[in-house]
Formats: C-alpha cells, structure tokens, sequence
C-alpha cells in the first residue's frame, strides 16, 4: 500500500475541502478505497479503544436500494424540521437545500457509499477523527464526499437491508465518488465571529 499517494500538502486538502454532493458513476478503484480506510484507521481515538467501525458498499443493486431509502429519509426529515412534503416546498433561493435535495435524488447513482459505525457503541468523539481522515484522504485523491445522517423513520429497515447488529451504532453515511464539478474553496463563516479567546465572548486577536 502506497501511502505515499496521499502526498497532497495537508493545508491544500483542508483548504480545498468542500461537500460533494454530486458524482459521476465511474467506479472508485479498490486500491484508493483501501487507502482511504487505512488512512481513516489512523485518526486519534478515545483511549485509543478503536470502536470506529466502516461498511463499504460498492454493489450497485444495493445502493440504488439504499438510494430509495435514504430519499425517504431525507425528506421525512425535511418534514420534521419544516413540514416540507416535495421540491415546490424548499425556498428557490434555498441552494443549500436544493443541493442536498439533489444528492437525496441521486443518492442510488453514486459509486461507493460508506457507513461509519461503532462497535460497541460509543461517543461520535472515537468516530468523528476517522471520518475526517477518510474525507481528506478521498479529497486528496480525487474522490468527493460529505457527510450525512440517517431519520429513526428508517433505521430498522437500514439494519436489516445491511445486516447491521443492533449492537453496533450508526454514526454516519458518506457517499463517495468523482465530483461532477470542482473541490474548493468553499465559503465559511470568519473565525472571528465563531472563536473566543480565554473567555466566552471575548474577542481574538484577529478580529
């Protein structure tokens, strides 16, 4: 395994980082999908107990039956937040939830989805690092992704489609694929307004 490949300086990954949300088809090369992993296995850990656990899928027939799924999901929580039941109902100006309207849509085309996990079930703390290595190392590599949750509408029906245990606990789903568009930069908000220095409120230095 060439680690070497993911060589990319870190600022440039972090800076060039964005959510991907749509993806061409072609599929993502074993290789690269265990160097991401590999890579994921390295991030910090909770007492170094290592309870982040990932399920890869690749097979096209069960990600367009996970797609069906997750579309229910993302508009059952829509429904939850702001009593939306279709596309007519999201603000046009809206383009974050437009977008992410998309990926729900197309969800059952991407290439690779990844459910990150944990055995036995424990805080995001010991998940959250992994996940964060896994985007940068794909983002490195020239494979989108972004983070996404499941609704509880769906969860026993997710289980049984995967044969996940009860036992284990569903943190996370990444899609994972060749972007249709570009990486970064992306817009944030400035650190000034969101850090406090030495005290709540309290302005840094930068300000």
């Amino acid at each position: 395994m060439d680690h070497q490949r993911l060589a990319m300086p870190v600022g440039e990954a972090m800076f060039t980082q964005r959510a991907i949300r749509r993806f061409r088809p072609d599929p993502i090369p074993v290789e690269d999908l265990r160097l991401i992993l590999e890579a994921a296995s390295k991030a910090p850990n909770g007492g170094n107990n290592q309870i982040a656990r990932f399920l890869v899928v690749t097979d096209r027939a069960l990600i367009r039956e996970f797609g069906a799924l997750y579309r229910e999901a993302w508009w059952a929580k829509r429904w939850d937040d702001h009593r939306w039941t279709g596309p007519a109902d999201i603000p046009v100006e809206d383009r974050t939830h437009r977008s992410a309207m998309g990926l729900a849509e197309e969800m059952k085309d991407v290439p690779c989805v990844v459910f990150a996990l944990a055995e036995p079930p424990g805080a995001a703390n010991s998940v959250l690092p992994a996940c964060q290595n896994l985007m940068l190392a794909a983002r490195v590599l020239g494979i989108g992704s972004v983070p996404t949750t499941l609704h509880a509408k769906v969860m026993d029906r997710f289980r049984a489609m995967f044969g996940i245990p009860e036992q284990v606990a569903f943190h996370f789903c990444i899609p994972l694929g060749y972007p249709r568009g570009q990486f970064g930069p992306n817009t944030r908000r400035p650190t000034s307004e969101t850090t406090s220095l030495d005290r709540w409120g309290a302005p840094v230095p930068w300000a």
